[in-house]
């Protein structure tokens, strides 16, 4: 199959499974996606939509924790070891909230696919990503083997 017909079986595929996903669809308690039934499915689609907003959830709720410890925070301690402590855990949850923010963002990208159809497919050749890929990190946008080679290139442009 050439590029151009797989890309056009991913669009019609996509707009129907879009259109179907429009529809209320009530996940079975214990629900877990499966290689047996049709990639991304109702169901499928669903079960990675909650997967992704239960995740910005606790992201968000980490956020507002940090805020409101850093808040509170004195740095007003007498003993400056206890001052520098303070400092040192305080930049510490602000990286980490940082890259969370950058995660929020590919959170965000994954939803949109999930809006327009394309969520679940290879976002360089169009060829659906693995369930299991997307269980372990559901905001891939590549599949395992694209990924690797984005990866090697990578090391290699970065060596030079």
């Amino acid at each position: 199959m050439d590029g151009s017909s797989l890309k056009t079986k991913k669009s019609s595929g996509a707009s129907k499974i879009t259109n179907e996903n429009k529809l209320n669809v009530q996940l079975p308690i214990g629900y877990k996606p499966s290689t047996d039934e049709e990639f991304m499915n109702p169901k499928q689609i669903e079960y990675f939509r909650q997967k992704l907003l239960r995740w910005r959830a606790e992201l968000l709720d980490d956020a507002n924790q940090t805020i409101a410890n850093l808040s509170t925070e004195n740095l007003h301690r007498p003993d400056q070891m206890d001052r520098a402590q303070i400092e040192s855990n305080a930049a510490l949850d602000l990286r980490t909230r940082d890259r969370e923010r950058k995660l929020l963002q590919k959170i965000d990208s994954a939803m949109r696919r999930i809006d327009d159809g394309s969520y679940g497919y290879c976002d360089d050749t169009g060829e659906p990503i693995s369930l299991s890929r997307l269980e372990a990190r559901p905001i891939a946008s590549l599949s395992l083997h694209a990924q690797e080679l984005h990866e090697r290139m990578e090391r290699v442009h970065r060596d030079d």
